[in-house]
């Protein structure tokens, strides 16, 4: 595929390559970065800011746990005051963080820790009213009670610091993954430059320099020819030298000339041939037109009317044998229509079967089921299928099976329609399996060896194409593939 294209175009195609791969690493690079960039933006502005609000709830819940004793211990008022300033900072960290959370559990765990909270609040209040009312037991008790549940909040707000330091560890992890991909995709980008560029020297010096210096040397009418620096000069040199020459291709001239009078007669046998199949057409024109005559008036019976059919459908069959055998230098004119290759089958078997039993050869059918419709003329997609059945039955002396075989091939999107005619008979040898197809080319001695060339124009015409497998003392198989509505081979 690659060979196909021209040099030009190769180049070209290099260099368009070069500048994509270029534009689209730059492109990949500066998303990666804004990609990093959001990273260290989620890890500063949301999860370190959360990472600081459950810190700051942690160092609240803290300086509130002495300030109770410290006030019983020597009744100073201001005591209580700073507890009320830490409780003011513990809600409104405790309000911060709820606006800050990113997930469920988190939206859960802050929940918990404001109920626990409400409820150590209320407890220690009950604490220092049982302090002042004297009844110091049951403060005593209560502070306890009070202690634990302080720790158990202690404990949920050091967790919900665990859930955002984890937080600020996978973005970290996802920083490093996606710096680790930019790192990777210029190292791609790199290499991939260097291949490329790799690749357009190769195609400038094989595909440009080498070919110039050859011919340059090709040219060249001295031996001792001096390559420079300018090989383009040098070439220039040579050509004007070998147009000095050109008296000498003469004798080439000459030859070709003997290879032209020989197409010529092969032409004029063609015209010839055409001629006699055009005078050959007119009595079979009159035959044609009695015979239908004859159908109007005659009074038949089953069997003489099915011969009678019969006949007449041999003689279309002559008929449209010379009409192709006419139009053979000409395109065909193709009358397109719906049709099942299945239907066209069935048509030229049923043609052919007093034909088919007169060679004693049976028709072995393989069908599951219609092939779908193609576009196709059916009666020359008859004259196909009727063609390789007469030269199978030609082929086989004495009796013998001719295999068909229908099946729908290729992808959904385009179905193709196969049908293998198969004999077996003794095959065709290697030598002339090249050249079946050749107009012209028979082994037969009353052949005009127009059959398969004729075949495999009315395949063409039709989109499709024709094989050719077979085996010398094995049998023949005719491969044809026609491309269903809509699809083109």
């Amino acid at each position: 595929m690659w060979t196909r294209i021209s040099l030009k175009n190769r180049i070209y195609i290099l260099l368009a390559v070069i500048f994509l791969v270029t534009f689209s690493g730059a492109a990949v690079m500066v998303w990666y970065s804004y990609s990093i960039e959001g990273v260290l933006t989620a890890i500063t502005d949301e999860n370190l800011v959360a990472f600081q609000s459950a810190e700051s709830l942690e160092i609240a819940l803290v300086n509130q746990k002495g300030f109770v004793s410290y006030y019983f211990l020597d009744g100073n008022p201001d005591w209580l005051i700073q507890l009320e300033k830490y409780r003011r900072i513990f809600s409104e960290q405790l309000g911060r963080a709820r606006v800050l959370t990113q997930s469920s559990d988190q939206q859960t765990t802050i929940s918990k820790i404001a109920q626990e909270y409400d409820h150590y609040i209320r407890e220690k209040d009950q604490v220092i009213e049982y302090y002042k009312s004297g009844q110091d037991r049951y403060g005593s008790q209560l502070h306890q009670d009070v202690r634990n549940r302080f720790f158990s909040i202690l404990q949920m707000c050091e967790d919900y610091k665990k859930e955002h330091t984890e937080s600020i560890m996978a973005a970290k992890r996802n920083a490093l993954t996606e710096a680790a991909r930019l790192r990777d995709t210029a190292m791609a980008v790199i290499v991939t430059h260097v291949m490329l560029v790799l690749l357009l020297a190769y195609q400038l010096v094989n595909q440009i320099l080498n070919p110039v210096r050859a011919l340059i040397l090709e040219t060249s009418r001295s031996d001792n020819i001096e390559l420079s620096g300018n090989d383009v000069k040098t070439l220039s040199k040579s050509v004007r030298g070998l147009i000095e020459d050109v008296g000498q291709t003469q004798v080439e001239l000459e030859k070709s000339r003997e290879n032209l009078l020989q197409a010529e007669k092969m032409a004029m046998v063609g015209k010839l041939a055409a001629g006699m199949a055009h005078s050959v057409r007119n009595p079979f024109t009159s035959v044609k037109m009695r015979l239908f005559s004859l159908s109007r008036s005659l009074k038949l019976s089953g069997t003489q009317k099915e011969d009678f059919d019969v006949i007449s459908e041999e003689i279309d069959h002559i008929d449209t044998i010379v009409q192709n055998f006419l139009e053979f230098s000409r395109p065909p004119k193709l009358k397109i229509q719906p049709v099942s290759p299945s239907t066209v089958v069935d048509t030229a078997i049923q043609l052919l079967c007093y034909r088919l039993e007169s060679y004693n050869v049976r028709i072995d059918l393989h069908r599951s089921q219609l092939l779908p419709a193609i576009d196709a003329d059916p009666d020359q997609l008859k004259e196909v299928f009727v063609n390789l059945m007469i030269n199978a039955c030609e082929a086989m002396t004495g009796a013998g099976t001719i295999s068909i075989e229908e099946k729908v091939i290729g992808p959904p999107d385009r179905l193709q329609a196969q049908i293998r005619v198969t004999d077996n008979g003794p095959g065709i040898p290697p030598s002339f399996a090249k050249k079946v197809f050749d107009p012209f080319f028979t082994t037969k001695e009353d052949g005009t060896g127009l059959g398969l060339s004729i075949v495999s124009r009315i395949i063409k015409e039709h989109g499709g194409r024709i094989d050719l497998t077979s085996t010398e003392g094995q049998g023949t198989t005719f491969i044809i593939v026609l491309p269903t509505q809509g699809v083109t081979l």
